[in-house]
């Protein structure tokens, strides 16, 4: 039995449980002070990190406070931090750390640029891990059984490699998802649920950037298991999940009473599991994970911004009683806020890990710009993210806005709203967020459901207008369409004064409803992976001017015979 097994009564599976909750109470007990330990952060920071090439440039020695440190540096993106991580990459050291950074992660951002994220030894243990810990909380708490056997989580992220991409000084440049934190680390215990799983390390050969024979592969083994509990982070994979055991289903069959694993012999032939899955293939025709894993008791991934519009459907196929709990609200940067409760989408900040500060999601962001500190936000309100930490992002700008849901424990819970990209063809300043409510909305007021959705302006005859790809769940009349567009319109004019100004001027025309079939995003996101993107950089995006990627989703080959899209203008 090696170290890592998670089975009751093994002291690694007592221990881990521990340092969970001891991590959760440690967060709980500093939300107390928070500007206390926002100074701890900050001397911390500013003492470790003065005799860098970047603190010496800021004069990190002489401050003292937080004004000191607004003044010295400005507020940062990536774009402004690029060189001086470069320098780090390529193997210099002191550059923006005065510890030398182990690996470093990739980001795909907005743009789709791998970024290099540092990731130092101090930023691990006093920035990542105490969140990282912590936000297993609410999941062992409540469903401890996800401990109890290996096969009881499916974590669809988890994606070791052997031989890792490197920087120019030979440092992994991974995934947070693809580093092995005990060994890099020296941290045994964080290996998180389902990394113990049979499917965690594939015992037949794929090649690394085969993304999707390794679902396959996952999955094929996974049927085998008694899955409770499904990790994916990113809710584009779990919502992939079901689409993909309805396409994989007749192969999955197959291999299962013939022994085999991707072809290549792995057990027993086992006819008697391939007849049950047919009869329950017979029985309800639509095969869902409900019906393979009857005890699933809980999804764990981001639950706001756009996949609020449908993951109540995708709950469904996992099974009725089956409860989301959300992942935390972090980016490979750093973590912002995590869930300590089993509120659907909330968060309290990690007060212990970063200096956060926050600007009006509304205003454009500048090196200059005047920011407000958590006890400054106003619950109901979005709100750019910057935070500063000991790992070498000073000031940075995630590219990320949060919402202000409520106070708890005396401090904001902060809820992911989406990514701070504005669409502005005609001075709109439309923000994910902004669009994802006025969805909502209209979806609140028709009584309509849908998969998901996309959009772009389009031009026609000089006059430019949002087009909204849908997928719905059912199909939709054409007056019921022609509702939804109507509703759609008046909540984008509410949520923007810019939106209300470009309509009221003619700038831009009603919006237009494209209905795609059921299955378009799906299929569209099972293309991306197909092509060699990791499916935990494949998100839901509700902006795509790209003209190819548009064409991609909406196409004929995003269309199914007898469903052809359809426009519906107001």
């Amino acid at each position: 039995m090696n170290s890592a097994d998670p089975r009751p009564g093994t002291d690694r599976a007592a221990r881990y449980t521990a340092r969970v909750l001891a991590e959760r109470a440690t967060l709980l007990a500093a939300l107390g002070d928070p500007a206390g330990h926002r100074r701890q952060v900050l001397d911390d920071l500013l003492r470790f990190n003065a005799g860098t090439d970047y603190g010496t440039a800021h004069g990190f020695a002489r401050i003292r406070t937080l004004d000191e440190y607004r003044a010295a540096v400005p507020l940062q993106t990536y774009a402004d931090l690029e060189p001086w991580i470069e320098r780090s990459a390529a193997g210099e050291a002191g550059v923006l750390t005065a510890d030398r950074p182990a690996v470093f992660f990739t980001s795909s951002g907005t743009t789709g640029a791998h970024k290099k994220i540092p990731v130092t030894p101090r930023f691990m243990r006093t920035t990542f891990f105490p969140f990282y810990y912590a936000a297993w909380a609410p999941l062992l708490r409540h469903f401890p059984e996800v401990l109890h056997r290996p096969d009881a989580v499916l974590n669809l992220k988890h994606d070791p490699l052997t031989r890792p991409p490197t920087t120019a000084s030979g440092r992994p440049h991974v995934g947070a998802s693809q580093v092995d934190f005990g060994e890099t680390f020296g941290e045994p215990l964080s290996r998180e649920p389902g990394t113990d799983a049979p499917w965690a390390a594939l015992p037949v050969p794929v090649a690394a950037q085969d993304h999707l024979e390794k679902a396959y592969l996952r999955l094929r083994l996974a049927v085998a298991g008694d899955v409770r509990c499904v990790i994916g982070i990113n809710p584009a994979m779990v919502a992939a999940l079901p689409h993909q055991l309805r396409l994989w289903w007749p192969r999955i069959v197959k291999e299962i009473r013939d022994g085999t694993l991707g072809g290549l012999p792995h057990t027993a032939p086992d006819p008697a599991r391939a007849a049950e899955l047919e009869r329950i293939a017979d029985r309800f025709g639509t095969v869902r994970p409900a019906h393979v894993w009857p005890r699933m008791r809980a999804l764990f991934c981001w639950t706001t911004g756009l996949p609020t519009l449908y993951l109540p459907r995708l709950r469904e196929e996992f099974g009725p009683g089956v409860t989301v709990l959300p992942a935390p609200v972090a980016a490979s940067e750093g973590p912002v806020a995590v869930a300590l409760d089993r509120h659907a989408g909330a968060g309290s900040p990690v007060v212990t890990a970063s200096v956060y500060e926050f600007a009006d999601a509304d205003e454009d962001l500048a090196p200059d710009t005047p920011t407000l500190l958590a006890e400054d936000l106003e619950p109901g309100r979005d709100y750019h993210v910057v935070f500063s930490h000991v790992g070498g992002l000073y000031r940075y700008a995630v590219g990320d806005v949060v919402r202000v849901v409520d106070r708890a424990h005396g401090v904001p819970r902060l809820a992911y709203a989406g990514r701070a990209t504005r669409s502005d063809h005609a001075g709109e300043r439309l923000r994910d967020a902004q669009v994802v409510r006025a969805l909502s909305g209209a979806l609140d007021a028709t009584g309509l459901e849908l998969h998901n959705a996309a959009t772009r302006v389009e031009s026609a005859d000089g006059t430019a207008r949002y087009t909204v790809a849908v997928a719905p769940t059912t199909p939709w009349h054409d007056d019921e369409s022609a509702a939804f567009s109507a509703r759609l319109d008046e909540g984008l004019a509410r949520e923007s004064p810019g939106y209300r100004s470009a309509r009221a001027t003619g700038r831009l025309a009603a919006p237009t409803a494209l209905r795609l079939p059921a299955d378009a995003f799906l299929r569209d996101w099972q293309d991306t992976v197909a092509g060699g993107v990791r499916p935990t950089q494949v998100k839901d995006r509700m902006f795509r001017q790209d003209p190819a990627a548009w064409a991609r989703l909406v196409g004929p080959a995003a269309t199914a015979p007898g469903s052809p899209p359809q426009e519906d203008a107001v």
